[in-house]
């Protein structure tokens, strides 16, 4: 389905009934189907999921005047809102993850816990990308690259091929978009220690896009926080480890 969540009309879905609500977050060019497989599987035990196409991914193609972190952080909220939903566990993965922070320090009154696999960090990145150049002169072989370095596991063909369609469906100047939002003026940082709730950081220790060190520091500035680290998992471990991703996801917030 669509949804018209502050000016823009995003695609989303909703599965289960559950009495706790999760809402899940996509990275980069990412669509829902990052949060896919724990998404089936949290259902089934009784959540109700949200997920939607972020702004540029997926179904969610936007002008590019209307990609900014500051509107991405705005969209967590208002698909809350589009769903009638008040408070929720909040997921985000890579750059979702940065955007869940943001959206959780400006409005800690809707959301019960934060959940951050691989994410990105928080804050204003400065200089020119040569990857943001790379996705507007060739998207094809800059989403090849990419897929590449997150998935070093052995068993990865299957998900690189899935991964490589999933980001392939976003225009090359939004996917470039994407990436140089962040240097924008306006973009802030968030101060984790100012974060109460619960959070659960899932991060692989052969994640080559965000080094698990990145996680790591920013456990020590969180007031409540379990860090599961999985061994020889890459950037995305939604969807290569999702039954290790959902068993800690229940055992942090039963």
């Amino acid at each position: 389905m669509f949804v018209d969540v502050n000016g823009v009309r995003l695609h989303a879905l909703s599965f289960g009934d559950g009495g706790r609500t999760l809402l899940a977050v996509g990275g980069w060019t990412g669509s829902w189907e990052v949060w896919e497989e724990p998404i089936a599987q949290l259902s089934a035990a009784g959540w109700r999921c949200i997920a939607y196409d972020h702004r540029g991914a997926g179904e969610s193609p936007v002008d590019l005047a209307d990609i900014s972190v500051e509107a991405m952080v705005s969209d967590v909220v208002g698909v809350l809102d589009a769903f009638g939903v008040e408070r929720c566990v909040v997921a985000g993965e890579s750059q979702g993850g940065a955007v869940a922070q943001y959206a959780v320090a400006r409005m800690p009154e809707r959301f019960d816990g934060l959940i951050l696999s691989a994410a990105t960090p928080t804050g204003r990145r400065e200089g020119s990308s040569s990857f943001a150049d790379l996705c507007r002169t060739d998207y094809p072989a800059a989403v090849a690259a990419f897929v590449e370095r997150c998935f070093p596991e052995p068993d990865g063909e299957h998900f690189k091929r899935w991964a490589r369609n999933v980001l392939l469906r976003a225009e090359p100047e939004q996917a470039a978009r994407i990436l140089e939002m962040w240097g924008d003026d306006a973009v802030t940082d968030v101060d984790a220690s100012a974060l109460e709730l619960p959070v659960l950081i899932i991060h692989g220790t052969a994640d080559a896009i965000v080094p698990i060190d990145v996680s790591r520091a920013l456990a020590q500035r969180l007031a409540d926080v379990e860090i599961v680290e999985l061994e020889g998992v890459g950037h995305v471990p939604t969807m290569t480890r999702a039954d290790e991703v959902v068993e800690a996801i229940q055992r942090r917030f039963v």
